[in-house]
């Protein structure tokens, strides 16, 4: 389906002079607020704000998205999004999601500990009742914690019960993780994605990463998450490969509500700026033909929406 190009008003100057501001403030390394939430309607103060945007990346927004109040929110990793929609873990019904599109982005989730604390296993730490000082990021709302918590679930214990035994939960500012806290002394272990930024430091600073049991990885794949190798042949200071959980890929998701012109009007507008919006790893363009299919670093863990898995199959993204 075409949509025409709309003639240059000058509504579509002050919105377009708005969105490329935006556009390069967000990639400015020293801008700070970076997230970002649209709103577009009809000119005029008569009319509602009936489409948003929200460029989110956290759980959180499911349920808004499931309510039609956000027509489109994007959500790392792929796995949250399987655990909405089946509602397991912390969702108790499934909610209504459907994806647009994924954006590829490869990576895992670790839980790395002190080779101090003796511990081999997530079990461990419940079995030794052992007061564990854990590093997190100080966004609680970050899918970080829904990963951390069903693992902690699936080795047989909680935070309350860690709390209760005298361990703790120690929040950080920043993508980086506060490896030096381990070597101070001050926290025990480190659960965390983006395991590209800090795991090689903290195997120097003599942690050990856990490599999950079968047992905990049967649980964790019955409410939808996903097993994934953390090799040597990525992290050569590894003494040996590690299974831990993936935590690939950015859905873009909409209700299974949204209107299908809707949907298609995002999908155009995708194609169209595919040049222009910067992806994982260093890619210049939206790698499309991965962006429609269930691959490892886009995962495909949810079902399209039906308007938006028809254009890809039209545009020839999907065969």
């Amino acid at each position: 389906m075409e949509f025409p190009r709309q003639h240059v008003r000058s509504e579509v100057v002050r919105s377009r002079f708005i969105l490329e501001m935006a556009s390069e403030l967000v990639g400015y390394v020293d801008w700070a607020p970076k997230q970002t939430q649209l709103q577009m309607r009809i000119q005029g103060d008569q009319f509602p704000w009936d489409v948003r945007l929200f460029g989110s990346d956290a759980p959180n927004v499911f349920e808004p998205v499931a309510r039609g109040e956000v027509h489109l929110a994007m959500v790392n990793p792929s796995g949250a999004l399987a655990m909405a929609v089946q509602g397991t873990g912390p969702f108790k019904a499934p909610l209504p999601l459907r994806v647009i599109t994924v954006l590829p982005s490869h990576d895992q989730f670790a839980f790395a500990v002190a080779e101090r604390t003796g511990l081999r296993s997530l079990e461990e730490i419940g079995e030794r009742r052992y007061p564990l000082r854990v590093a997190m990021r100080d966004r609680p709302e970050h899918s970080d914690y829904l990963y951390a918590t069903e693992a902690l679930a699936a080795a047989g214990f909680s935070w309350d019960d860690l709390f209760s035994w005298g361990g703790s939960l120690v929040h950080y500012r920043g993508l980086g993780v506060n490896v030096g806290a381990v070597e101070r002394g001050e926290v025990d272990a480190i659960f965390e994605e983006a395991v590209k930024l800090w795991l090689e430091r903290a195997i120097e600073a003599g942690m050990r990463v856990l490599s999950l049991s079968e047992p905990v990885l049967a649980k964790l794949e019955s409410v939808g998450l996903r097993r994934a190798s953390i090799t040597r042949r990525e992290y050569p200071k590894l003494p040996e490969d590690v299974v831990s959980l993936d935590f690939s890929g950015w859905p873009a998701y909409t209700s299974s509500e949204t209107p299908d012109q809707l949907v298609e009007w995002f999908c155009t507008a995708l194609e169209a700026r595919r040049d222009r919006i910067p992806c994982d790893g260093g890619v210049k363009s939206l790698p499309l033909d991965r962006m429609c299919i269930d691959a490892p670093d886009a995962p495909l863990t949810a079902p399209f929406h039906p308007a938006a898995e028809r254009f890809w199959r039209q545009r020839g993204y999907i065969q």
